[in-house]
């Protein structure tokens, strides 16, 4: 499970981070209001065309548990939180920061998640984690010095940005048993609207022409859309504080393109916040966790094999073939093995350290 976990997440943060630097370049010719809601709007509005492509092919549509009246709290927290707020404050910080040093400043967001997840949503977070959260959070200060203790204004905006997205994420772990592509295509297509009618509506703003929103629609499919796709499957399997630390890959992919693409600058203190976050994110990489567990008898809808942990049986009306989708009930079962928290590993510990060591 952490492999593919590790994998999706991973895969989340080469789309994410380098649609950083393209977002920049879109700021030369349109508002950040503007450009958040065309790059949210064009995530959207290309997962619904994968969506209605899929129903075209007749492609099988209950692979996927699909949303509860339940989790109507959560998805209007993660469109208000990560899909409005998030998007502006980042082009907002874009529009006052150079591409390589916002992008390095984007690793915040690994911290915030994994902050979020420990205190409000009490997830297992260890002395590796932390201090390796310790290392991300002085590389972020390398970047954003001033010479004073004053933060540059652009640095806030990011920073803003992802305690923003560092809610959405945890709150977005509430739904990661939930049909991931069907989560992003409303959260861009209603933040999004949002954002871009607040462009038009407020801000007196134009659209710009064609190939400017048509390369917005693009870089917001790949680096919002499918780039959210993979974030929440890889919640599924990790959680939220190791799947946002392994997203933290996502500002070295946009600082290295950052670099390729605009004229260098302080190009020391980069190199000095990028081996300080390097280290933060490999000493998340090699962390193990594995102890004794007991998962407590549970009832849920998710898309699963037969493996340990799904030791079930079927209805006449359940679904045929793995992996299948269909609600199941999980009976109690106390068991040791490397685990982190996906859907069925979100329990106490009884000790601070986790039980866990480097790999």
């Amino acid at each position: 499970m952490k492999t593919t976990g590790l994998c999706l997440a991973l895969l989340s943060a080469v789309l994410f981070g380098a649609s950083t630097p393209f977002a920049k370049l879109l700021l030369g010719d349109m508002s950040a209001q503007m450009a958040a809601g065309l790059l949210y709007l064009g995530s959207g509005l290309g997962l619904a065309l994968v969506l209605g492509m899929r129903a075209a092919l007749r492609l099988p549509t209950h692979d996927e548990a699909p949303l509860a009246r339940r989790d109507l709290p959560w998805l209007l927290g993660v469109i208000a939180t990560g899909g409005v707020a998030g998007p502006l404050l980042l082009m907002l910080g874009l529009a006052r920061t150079d591409a390589a040093s916002a992008s390095l400043l984007l690793n915040v967001e690994s911290i915030a998640t994994l902050l979020i997840a420990w205190v409000v949503f009490r997830e297992n977070v260890d002395r590796r984690l932390l201090f390796g959260a310790a290392c991300i959070v002085l590389g972020a200060g390398v970047l954003s010095w001033q010479g004073h203790a004053v933060l540059a204004p652009g640095a806030v905006y990011i920073i803003a940005a992802c305690v923003c997205w560092g809610i959405d994420n945890n709150l977005s772990n509430r739904l990661s048993a939930v049909d991931p592509v069907r989560i992003a295509m409303l959260k861009g297509i209603v933040a999004g609207s949002v954002n871009l009618l607040a462009a038009l509506g407020l801000q007196h703003a134009h659209l710009p022409g064609p190939a400017l929103v048509a390369g917005a629609a693009a870089v917001g499919f790949l680096g919002y859309g499918l780039s959210l796709v993979a974030f929440m499957l890889g919640l599924r399997h990790l959680g939220a504080a190791r799947t946002g630390a392994y997203f933290a890959l996502a500002p070295f992919v946009g600082a290295v393109m950052s670099l390729a693409l605009f004229p260098a600058q302080g190009v020391a203190r980069l190199l000095v916040a990028a081996v300080l976050m390097g280290i933060g994110l490999w000493l998340h990489l090699t962390e193990r966790h594995d102890h004794p567990h007991v998962h407590e008898e549970m009832a849920h809808t998710h898309r699963h094999v037969h493996d340990e942990h799904h030791q079930h049986d079927h209805g006449p009306d359940d679904p045929p073939g793995e992996p299948h989708t269909h609600f199941h009930v999980h009976t109690r079962l106390e068991h040791s093995h490397p685990h982190y928290p996906d859907l069925h590993h979100r329990h106490d510990h009884d000790h601070e350290d986790g039980h866990s060591h480097a790999a």
